[in-house]
């Protein structure tokens, strides 16, 4: 049985170092322009080659995103950076616009093509227009359910795979395609600058009485009447292996480096626990409390068993669910001296009970009782100062990237 492929969210270099380490077979980032996230970090030419190679080593495919919808003036741009990265080994791209893939094959011949979700697909003649384009995987639409998953896999090309997003924010409008940002705010979601309107508090207002709001719900506050629930399918990672997806994809090139480790981590021990025995597989609620350790809103399983309903949405806030705070990452660790050095990335006090968690099944817990400067020595009991260099006193061995928590 072939594995199914865990494909992370790379939004910097840092986190696509962290979601390798961390276990995706694959990851998917975007340069500095074309691609549909223009608020991530993003990648230089230079960390795009750091990055493939990093990735490579552990036998980790690379994906890019070049999704925009074209206007006029971005071909001329486009086509010479396509040719500033035509020496990088990127093992895909990712394209909705015709027009892209075209000048990639015209540039790059020979490069994988994917097909964004960004395009909508939903059904197997769509399918089989991409596949004579040169397209060999498509990133299904949002709103298909498993059973048109199932049949859509029969029709295809034994050569074409399937690729569908299994946890992150979803979009109030089909498959990403929405004009809110730009009419509100001038941002063009359909070409990286999503405003995310949909998360938007919404009331009512008739034009002859102006200042009088009208809730759309019964709530004098208002309503975030676009606003859905993250999906989440952890829970059923047998059904998304048999109705035939061969990559499972996590949204979040936004995410924090934190979030990127934890949803991860999460997967992996839920799918390699399914290939180890698929007939007795049990799933463990353990993986479903470790992904709410990372910050969420309340979870649904978008469109894979049901049509979408009320209950998929929100209405009371846009806020995320945050339980947990990340307040370090291992850079170094002795293992005579039992010391660690840690980088601070959140506020820890001397007396924390932490958690620490590495790629390796579980996690464990201590009290934070020893922590010194990095540099001068000086021993403390609070770390305030963002990145600050930290040494502290473990209980278990850790490693490089290890993930320092505590409950909020």
């Amino acid at each position: 049985m072939e594995k199914i492929e865990l494909l992370a969210p790379a939004g910097d270099l840092e986190k696509l170092k962290i979601a390798v380490t961390y276990g995706a077979d694959a990851v998917y980032f975007g340069g500095e322009a074309f691609s549909l996230r223009a608020g991530a970090g993003n990648f230089t030419v230079e960390e795009i080659e750091d990055g493939v190679k990093f990735a490579h080593q552990s036998g980790c495919k690379c994906y890019m995103t070049l999704n925009i919808y074209a206007h006029n003036e971005d071909i001329k741009p486009l086509e010479k950076y396509l040719k500033k990265i035509k020496h990088i080994p990127i093992d895909a791209f990712l394209i909705s616009d015709p027009g892209i893939l075209s000048l990639v094959k015209e540039i790059l011949p020979g490069a994988e093509l994917h097909l964004s979700t960004q395009a909508n697909m939903t059904n197997y003649r769509t399918a089989k227009f991409w596949y004579d384009m040169g397209v060999r995987r498509l990133v299904v639409a949002r709103e298909l359910s498993i059973e048109e998953i199932r049949k859509l896999s029969g029709k295809i090309p034994e050569d074409m795979t399937l690729e569908s997003f299994v946890h992150g924010a979803m979009c109030i409008s089909y498959s990403g395609r929405c004009l809110l940002s730009n009419v509100m705010t001038q941002r063009d979601a359909n070409r990286g600058l999503c405003a995310h309107p949909c998360r938007y508090r919404y009331a009512v207002m008739e034009e002859k009485r102006p200042g009088e709001y009208y809730p759309v719900e019964e709530d004098a506050r208002g309503t975030y009447i676009f606003n859905s629930k993250d999906l989440c399918m952890i829970k059923h990672i047998p059904e998304l292996i048999s109705c035939g997806i061969a990559s499972a994809k996590i949204e979040g090139r936004i995410k924090s480096l934190y979030y990127v480790a934890t949803v991860i981590h999460a997967y992996r021990q839920a799918i390699d626990a399914y290939y180890e025995n698929p007939d007795n597989y049990t799933f463990k609620e353990e993986w479903f409390e470790e992904l709410q350790k990372a910050s969420h809103r309340e979870f649904t399983t978008g469109f894979y068993f049901n049509k979408t309903t009320h209950e998929d949405q929100n209405y009371e806030t846009s806020a995320y669910i945050k339980e947990y705070s990340f307040i370090g990452i291992v850079k170094e660790y002795d293992p005579e001296s039992g010391y660690a050095v840690v980088q601070q990335r959140n506020k820890m006090v001397i007396g924390d009970e932490i958690e620490i968690f590495g790629p390796a099944p579980g996690f464990s817990s201590q009290k934070l009782s020893e922590m010194y400067d990095a540099e001068t020595g000086e021993k403390l009991e609070s770390a305030p100062h963002p990145k600050q260099l930290l040494r502290i006193k473990m209980e278990k061995p850790v490693a490089e990237n290890y993930i320092l928590r505590k409950k909020i």
